[in-house]
């Protein structure tokens, strides 16, 4: 493998960040707004969030991706690939994201809220101020750990024909019949991205437990 497969390569990997930093940014955008709904006292739309939450984990990322690749542009939105891949994993994630952030919020002390409230604060502040600062520190772990899973997810988007880094890695090794050599080099450029994160995770994860033993 030369110079310039590993250029391809490193093609693919670029639009593996970039898959992710979408899904993960858009699934904070709506993640947030899913747990919200979530923890609402409104019973309908709490139920929407549930079944938000249900449908996309409760179905493979695969059959999404298809059918927002497929199924979108016959809804007359004619979008590239790779925002048709956007458009799914942020859907994905921010389902699990919701949850993540659904059951930090829920985990917060009910006696913060008890003690804002006597304090007359109102429920968006309260929300915003008080239990949301809260809960992402709780949610830190989880949050991260997700990240990791996305990003290894996004290599599912070779099977609507995008090229990232899975999918330039299968082109690499069709030109050059080295697969074993191949996927080594792709596989050893996922866990660079991914075990420094999972080493992060775990020491949040650590150092929060640390806090609590205290």
């Amino acid at each position: 493998m030369g110079p310039q497969e590993f250029a391809y390569l490193l093609q693919g990997l670029a639009w593996t960040l970039v898959l992710t930093a979408m899904g993960f940014v858009g699934g904070i955008a709506f993640g947030v707004i899913v747990a919200l709904m979530r923890v609402s006292s409104v019973t309908w739309i709490r139920l929407i969030a549930i079944g938000w939450i249900g449908l996309f984990q409760g179905t493979p990322l695969l059959m999404q991706l298809f059918v927002a690749y497929f199924g979108l542009p016959l809804l007359g939105f004619n979008l590239p690939a790779w925002a048709a891949v956007g458009i799914a994993l942020t859907a994905h994630a921010s389902a699990f994201l919701g949850d993540i952030w659904r059951g930090a919020i829920q985990a917060v002390p009910r006696g913060q809220t008890e003690a804002a409230m006597a304090l007359g604060l109102h429920t968006r502040s309260l929300m915003i101020d008080v239990i949301m600062p809260q809960a992402f520190k709780l949610s830190l772990p989880a949050t991260v750990g997700f990240l990791v899973q996305l990003l290894k997810g996004t290599s599912l988007a070779a099977i609507v024909g995008f090229i990232e880094l899975t999918r330039a890695g299968s082109i690499v090794s069709n030109q050059i019949y080295r697969p074993l050599l191949v996927f080594g080099v792709v596989g050893a450029m996922y866990f660079a991205m991914c075990w420094p994160l999972s080493l992060w995770g775990r020491n949040i994860e650590r150092r929060m437990s640390a806090g609590v033993s205290r």
